[in-house]
C-alpha cells in the first residue's frame, strides 16, 4: 500500500509541476538539432556563441557531432558547474516517445537485442493474466459471439495470418466486425481498414471502437504467439509491402506482437507508408526501452 500511494503521489506531483512550469533548455548549435525545435513541450534557447549564458534547466547538444574546441570547453564547464547536459538524440526520444529510423538504434545496454531476462519475466506475467482474463471474459465473449451471428451471416471468429515474433507466421483470432465476402481482389487493399469502411457491420463498428474485437487474442497469448503489450502484428501482405518500402521494418518483429502497444495508443490503426513509418518510430521506441 505504501508503494502504491508513493507512486500515485509522485505521479500527481509530476503532472502538477508539468502543468505549471515549462522546461527551459538551451541548445548548442551543430549536428542534428533542428528536429528538437519542432517539439512544443519545451522553451528552447538556441545559443549563438560559447560565451552565452545557458539555461539552468539544462544544455542540449548533439554529442555525436563534430564541435569546435570552444563549444566542447563550454559543455565541459557547464557540466562541472552542475548544469545538466543532455544528448540531443535522447532528449528527442524522451519528449516525442519516438525513435527515428535513419539507422538501427541500440538500447540503453548497448545492444540491438532486448533483455532476455525481462522478456522471460514478461512472458510468465502474460500467461498468468491471460489465463485469469479468459476465465473472467468467457461469458461476455460468448454473448458477443451470438450477437455477431445474429447481426450478419458468417462465423463469429475472424482468423487471419499475421507476421509474428522473429518473423514467424501465426493465425490471429478476432471477433468478426466485417461482412463475409466483402474483400476486394487486391489483397493488400483488402487488409487495410479506413475510416467509414463500408465493409464494417453495425455491431462491428461498436466492437472496434471499444476494442472488444481484440479480446480473442488472449488465446494467441496463451499459445505463445503474442503478448499483452507490443507492436501490433500486421497481415502478411501488408507486412511484405512495408518491408519493401521502409528500411529496417522487419526489426519490429524482434519482440512478441501485442494486443495493444505504444504505437497503437499514440497513433491508432494506420495503413499508408507515411503513417506506417511514423508508427514504426513509436514501435522502435518501445523496443529500445523495452
Amino acid at each position: 500500500m505504501s508503494f502504491v500511494l508513493s507512486v500515485a503521489f509522485f505521479y500527481w506531483v509530476f503532472i502538477a509541476v508539468r502543468g505549471i512550469r515549462r522546461m527551459r533548455l538551451s541548445i548548442v548549435p551543430g549536428g542534428n538539432i533542428n528536429r528538437l525545435l519542432t517539439l512544443g513541450a519545451v522553451d528552447w534557447n538556441v545559443l549563438t556563441t560559447p560565451d552565452a549564458v545557458g539555461s539552468a534547466g539544462g544544455i542540449v547538444a548533439d554529442l555525436r557531432a563534430e564541435m569546435s574546441d570552444a563549444w566542447e570547453r563550454f559543455i565541459a564547464d557547464k557540466a562541472l558547474a552542475g548544469v545538466p547536459v543532455y544528448d540531443a538524440k535522447h532528449v528527442f526520444e524522451s519528449l516525442s516517445g519516438r525513435v527515428h529510423i535513419e539507422q538501427l538504434s541500440e538500447n540503453p545496454f548497448g545492444s540491438l537485442t532486448p533483455s532476455t531476462i525481462y522478456a522471460s519475466g514478461k512472458r510468465y506475467l502474460d500467461l498468468a493474466l491471460a489465463a485469469v482474463a479468459l476465465l473472467a471474459l468467457a461469458p461476455m465473449l460468448a454473448v458477443v459471439a451470438i450477437a455477431i451471428r445474429l447481426d450478419s451471416p458468417g462465423p463469429a471468429i475472424f482468423r487471419q495470418e499475421r507476421m509474428g515474433h522473429r518473423g514467424r507466421v501465426f493465425t490471429v483470432f478476432k471477433l468478426r466486425t466485417m461482412r463475409v465476402g466483402s474483400d476486394t481482389a487486391d489483397q493488400r487493399l483488402a487488409q487495410m481498414t479506413r475510416a467509414g469502411d463500408p465493409r464494417i457491420t453495425r455491431l462491428g463498428n461498436f466492437l472496434r471502437k471499444t476494442r472488444i474485437d481484440e479480446l480473442p487474442q488472449i488465446i494467441n497469448i496463451l499459445r505463445g504467439e503474442m503478448s499483452w503489450i507490443g507492436p501490433r502484428p500486421e497481415a502478411l501482405h501488408l507486412s511484405s509491402w512495408y518491408e519493401s518500402q521502409i528500411p529496417f521494418y522487419s526489426y519490429r518483429h524482434i519482440v512478441r506482437p501485442g494486443i495493444t502497444g505504444w504505437a497503437q495508443v499514440h497513433q491508432g490503426n494506420v495503413a499508408e507508408v507515411e503513417a506506417a513509418t511514423g508508427k514504426l518510430h513509436y514501435d522502435f521506441y518501445y523496443i529500445k526501452y523495452f
